[in-house]
């Protein structure tokens, strides 16, 4: 599909082709400098997560030897996890946003490069990522040679990554404040593995939710021709 399509044609047609690779240009490099951006931002949060979780752990940890692990020592503990929770819960928040708007990065890009071939077609077969701005193109644009899942992808993304760290931190919180209510140390083992499994799995599937809402509500600009044949 043209990218003079949908009725520019006339503003464009007056346009250099110099100019509008130019324009064009600066538009992608804008794209991977947020998109450098965001990727750094988001890692930044998560190296601040780890070293406080770590920090308060130690603190916690020395003021149980300091005090004899007494009632003070319990409430210290609780009131750090809850803390330790509400932050990681915020940074898996950013993290789920950031992998979004990476995707969103890719995709424009994509239709960038729809506009580069559209004006020398002769480019297409020298682009490795994909000039289509549709699922399969981003696809194909993450997964130069297409020999990884998709399960692998996301398996190893920094997404699940805090989901899981966040999913121990529930399930610790959980198993200690059924123990403290007198479920014993079997049951609060049960509750925080329940606790925490359910965590991982509902965030696993609000994340996939998420994504086909979000190609479904989504009209590419170049997408990709379907195999011959079809």
């Amino acid at each position: 599909m043209s990218i003079e399509d949908g009725g520019t044609s006339h503003q464009q047609g007056a346009v250099p082709a110099s100019v509008r690779a130019q324009l064009l240009a600066t538009e992608h490099w804008g794209l991977l400098a947020s998109r450098s951006t965001a990727q750094s931002e988001v890692l930044t949060r998560i190296s601040m997560f780890l070293t406080f979780t770590s920090a308060s752990l130690v603190s916690v940890a020395l003021v149980g030897q300091a005090t004899g692990f007494s009632d003070a020592f319990v409430l210290l503990a609780v009131a750090v996890l809850f803390i330790d929770a509400a932050i990681g819960l915020l940074t898996q928040l950013r993290v789920m946003n950031v992998a979004y708007e990476d995707l969103m990065y890719v995709t424009a890009m994509n239709r960038l490069r729809a506009a580069y071939v559209d004006l020398d077609p002769g480019v297409a077969p020298y682009l490795m990522a994909a000039h289509h701005d549709d699922q399969a193109g981003s696809r194909q644009t993450y997964y130069f040679f297409g020999n990884e899942s998709n399960f692998g992808h996301v398996a190893g993304s920094s997404m699940i990554f805090m989901t899981t760290a966040n999913a121990a931190l529930i399930a610790i919180l959980t198993g200690l404040l059924v123990t403290l209510a007198g479920a014993g140390t079997a049951g609060g083992t049960a509750a925080g593995a329940v606790c925490g499994a359910g965590f991982l799995a509902l965030s696993v599937a609000r994340g996939g939710w998420r994504y086909h809402d979000l190609w479904r509500r989504y009209t590419p600009l170049s997408p990709t021709p379907p195999p011959d044949g079809d």
